[in-house]
Formats: structure tokens, C-alpha cells, sequence
């Protein structure tokens, strides 16, 4: 498929533990306090009411989430989480899932305001996020880096980015990734001149135009993009990605505050997709185990206490999973490489790199599933 190199809420809590609203009378000075009512239902209850579930995802990234405009189709490894969580609680990710576009500029309102349910964006897990934007991180599913894509016409000696000072380099405007630009350049005495975007698409013309001569974002998108860029005919200048990284960036889903039961069924998702691929339990074979074995009957026939008093996860809520979407690597296999399951011809490699499982040396590792 591939056919390029790979690189390696708001409210108090009363004492009684139900979620008030306060509000102070402007005129008397009064304090009353309101039962926030549908502010302490857990997101959980509301998607099985609703009967589907609103994803936040982005659609122009190949490999993390991509929607291809000629089959309507929808790919990457966040959305291939989006599925798995969807089938985890009891819904058809083939037909139970609305995929919401959510932008660098408006993710974490739409999540506040609960126009998604869950963000799956490649977003980076960070302290003022954690604390100050009303969201609950849960599993890392991507770990990553800031990185640089250059066009070698412009500058045809840069082998790293101490060679681009001067550069006019495009950047999505209020994110992570504006700050590490700023912060690398001025630790390494560089000069640059801000070619701001607000998504994508628009850096993706920006940079098509020569307007800007070097683009900056996570490492994995920079792959995705000098990928899409490479197949563009118009294109005439050589490109390369810079060897050095600007930042951590680890990618993770978040869910709103104060929302635990729901937190908790998307993080262990993940990790039991991370699991299933540790104890070699795929699509194929899940059904085949042996429930004799504590670590297999967990993972395959137990709650495990997931979900809400009215609506816990089924005792088969991992099969699920694994017969919609599978285990990690195969989740992986298919938003990167060929999708054969030999992880060939891969966009981002996983071998070698963090997001290579601990037995293999990477950081991805699961807790106890018991």
C-alpha cells in the first residue's frame, strides 16, 4: 500500500458526593446551590442512550487519522482506537460511530462542550492541558516528537535545523508545537520567521507555494505529509526530514473531567489491545483460547469492573474488540504498513522505536489486566 522508506465538569461536590452548580444572587448576595443533574451523568450512559458515540478525530494526517475524499473512508490509528472503544461498549463501529473533525484551534471546546464524547486526535498529553482545559488524558497510544520537514531546493545544504536559521517556517498557531519552535530556536541562537496556519490543508498549500520553507509537527505527521506532498506532480523541490527532535510528544485520548467511568473503559481499551498482543491473541484466534488460563480468561470473559452500575461492560467486551478491530498490532499494521500483518512497507516504522511494545524494547506496556 505504502511505497515509501520508513523513518525510524464545571461545579462543586457537595458533601453528600452529588455535583452541585452555585450561584450567587448579584443582588441579595444569596448563595443557592442546584443539582447539576445531567453535568454528573457519565458520558457512558449518554452514548448507550444515544445509541452512538461522537469521536473527535482529524481527517488529514495518513496513518493516525485520514479520510481518503474518493472512498469516503476512514483510517489511522486513532481511529482504528475510536472503533475499538465503540466496540467495547456494545456498539458497530461500522455503523455507530460520528466522526467529528475537531481542529487544533477548537478540540478541547468541542470536548467541553460536549460536542464530541472522546478526543482521539493525536493529541500531546501536557501539564497545563491536564489542569486547565476540563479533560482527563487517558492511555498513550502514540509516543512522539516534534520534528522538521524541509524543502531542499531552499536549502540545499541543511542537514539539520542549525543549518535553517533565517527559515520562514509554517506552524499551526496556539499549540504545543508553536511553543517548541519558538523555545528550540531561541535556545540555539537561530532566527526563523513564523508562517502561521491553522491546520493542515493550510500548511500543505503554504508549503506547496514555497511560502514557507520548512514545516514543523509531530514527527509521525511530518512523515505523513512529506508522503502526501512527494505524490503531488506540481511539485518540483526535493525534501528531507531533519534528524532532530524539538520535543516529547506523547499522543493520547482525553475525555472530560470528572468523568472517571468513562476514562477508565477508553484507557484500558488500549491497553487491552496492548495485552491481547502480548499474550498473542489477535482477530483470528480469539476464540480459540484456552479459559482454563487465568490471564486469557480475563482478558477474554470478565468485565473487570469496567463501565457504570447501569451500563458495565459485557464479560466479552475485549472479544468485541478484537473481532472489529484486533490487537495493537494489527491496529498498527493497518493505519501504517501493509496491513498483511508483517507490518511490511510501513509509513513510521514501529520496530526500533518507542511505540514498539516493552518486550521489544519500545514504551509501550500495559498494566496488570486482573
Amino acid at each position: 500500500m505504502l511505497m515509501m522508506a520508513s523513518v525510524a465538569f464545571t461545579g462543586c461536590v457537595s458533601d453528600d458526593g452529588d455535583a452541585d452548580d452555585t450561584t450567587v444572587d448579584d443582588t441579595t448576595g444569596d448563595t443557592t446551590v442546584e443539582p447539576v443533574g445531567e453535568e454528573a451523568k457519565s458520558t457512558l450512559d449518554v452514548i448507550i442512550e444515544r445509541g452512538s458515540l461522537k469521536c473527535g478525530i482529524k481527517t488529514s494526517q495518513f496513518g493516525m487519522g485520514y479520510l481518503d475524499s474518493d472512498t469516503g473512508v476512514y483510517s489511522g490509528l486513532d481511529v482504528e482506537y475510536c472503533r475499538a472503544v465503540a466496540a467495547a461498549i456494545g456498539l458497530n463501529p461500522d455503523e455507530n460511530i460520528e466522526y467529528v473533525v475537531a481542529s487544533a484551534g477548537d478540540r478541547f471546546t468541542k470536548l467541553a462542550d460536549k460536542e464530541i464524547d472522546v478526543l482521539i486526535r493525536t493529541t500531546t498529553w501536557t501539564t497545563s492541558r491536564d489542569a486547565d482545559l476540563n479533560a482527563d488524558f487517558a492511555g498513550i497510544n502514540f509516543y512522539d516528537g516534534q520534528g522538521m520537514l524541509v524543502n531542499t531546493g531552499a536549502h540545499a545544504d541543511a542537514d539539520s535545523i542549525m543549518d535553517l536559521d533565517g527559515a520562514k517556517v509554517c506552524t499551526t498557531t496556539g499549540t504545543t508545537t508553536e511553543g517548541n519552535l519558538a523555545d528550540y530556536f531561541t535556545t540555539n541562537g537561530l532566527t526563523y520567521d513564523v508562517v502561521g496556519v491553522a491546520d493542515d490543508g493550510q500548511a500543505m498549500e503554504k508549503f506547496k507555494a514555497e511560502d514557507c520553507t520548512a514545516w514543523t509537527g509531530d514527527m509521525s505527521n511530518m512523515v505523513a505529509q512529506q508522503w502526501a506532498v512527494g505524490n503531488d506532480a506540481n511539485v518540483t523541490f526535493g525534501m528531507a526530514i531533519m534528524p532532530e527532535l524539538l520535543s516529547k510528544e506523547p499522543l493520547g485520548a482525553a475525555t472530560r473531567d470528572n468523568d472517571a467511568d468513562w476514562n477508565e473503559v477508553v484507557t484500558w481499551v488500549w491497553y487491552g489491545m496492548l495485552t491481547a498482543e502480548e499474550l498473542g491473541v489477535d482477530s483470528s484466534n480469539y476464540g480459540d483460547q484456552d479459559m482454563e488460563n487465568p490471564a486469557y480468561s480475563r482478558l477474554l470473559n470478565n468485565n473487570l469492573g469496567l463501565g457504570t452500575e447501569a451500563n458495565p461492560l459485557s464479560a466479552t467486551w475485549m472479544q468485541d474488540v478484537l473481532n472489529h478491530v484486533g490487537n495493537y498490532h494489527e491496529a498498527y499494521d493497518k493505519s501504517f504498513c501493509d496491513g498483511d500483518g508483517t507490518m511490511a512497507n510501513c509509513l513510521v516504522d514501529r520496530a526500533g522505536t518507542m511505540n514498539a511494545p516493552y518486550w521489544e524494547g519500545g514504551l509501550q506496556y500495559a498494566p496488570p489486566m486482573r
